[in-house]
């Protein structure tokens, strides 16, 4: 399998000259973040991490991400942080877009390349690494787990998309597919994050209309999105946040392949109130 390319945003500044319009969107349904919006005015940094900033994409609020936060995490070499995670009750994933990376937990080290995906469970004690001589870029999904009495919460593990064969959607000739890191039917899982691939030409045929929340962030290629009855052209390095429920369709402009890493809340109930008993 050929190695993949991966967007990773790098900062800086657009020059005085440049328009000032982009294509960001925000509204009740879904959220449109281009990838210029990412400069160096809009990082942030987070306590026990050294020589690391970020990119917030998505976080809990009002009128804006329910289930999920995600960051595209940037430490310089000699950073990391052996106290990464401050909520014991929160689940992660870390998918590296650029550079390596060291990931320490349950007493084993694992080297992290591009395409390199870990699941860190609540409660996981993990700590993270750049020993390399150049900057590591990764995205940083985190969820509060949502525990299930008689359900075991999943054990942590890394693996790299590279070892993972897509699965082609039914009737689609291949031309969309899904890279999935867990078993779609493993109700332990209450998150799903994959990776969705089409191919030039190859497109959502209808709007889904569904339950789960997404967070999809644009690895490679272009396409025109149907969103709430809006286009909108994305492409690489783009972010989308769609609120549960959001229309939505597209089809993939080429002339290489379209694919994103996609967030969703799965398999479990509806909650009926958001107040504690």
């Amino acid at each position: 399998m050929s190695q993949r390319a991966y967007y990773a945003p790098h900062g800086g500044l657009p020059p005085q000259t440049q328009l000032i319009h982009d294509r960001a969107v925000f509204t009740e349904a879904y959220a449109v973040i281009p990838k210029g919006v990412m400069s160096d005015i809009v990082v942030s940094f987070l306590p026990h991490w050294e020589k690391t900033r970020l990119w917030v994409l998505s976080r809990p609020l009002s009128g804006f991400a329910e289930t999920f936060s995600q960051y595209i995490m940037e430490v310089s070499p000699g950073g990391g942080s052996e106290r990464p995670e401050p909520d014991a009750g929160a689940e992660g994933v870390l998918f590296v877009v650029e550079g390596e990376l060291r990931l320490t937990f349950d007493g084993e080290t694992h080297l992290m390349a591009p395409g390199g995906y870990a699941y860190l469970p609540p409660g996981c004690a993990w700590q993270l690494r750049n020993d390399s001589q150049a900057p590591v870029r990764f995205h940083w999904i985190r969820k509060a787990y949502e525990f299930v009495e008689g359900l075991e919460v999943p054990a942590a593990f890394v693996t790299n998309e590279q070892e993972i064969a897509p699965t082609p959607m039914p009737d689609t000739d291949g031309k969309w597919a899904t890279t999935r890191f867990v078993d779609p039917q493993d109700v332990r899982h209450d998150m799903h994050v994959t990776i969705v691939t089409f191919q030039p030409g190859g497109v959502i045929p209808f709007d889904e209309t569904h339950v789960m929340e997404h967070g999809l962030y644009v690895l490679e290629g272009r396409a025109v999105y149907h969103l709430n009855q809006d286009w909108v052209e994305v492409e690489a390095g783009d972010y989308m946040w769609l609120r549960a429920f959001c229309p939505q369709s597209c089809y993939a402009g080429g002339p290489g392949p379209f694919r994103y890493l996609l967030y969703k809340d799965v398999n479990r109930h509806m909650k009926l109130s958001f107040s504690k008993p």
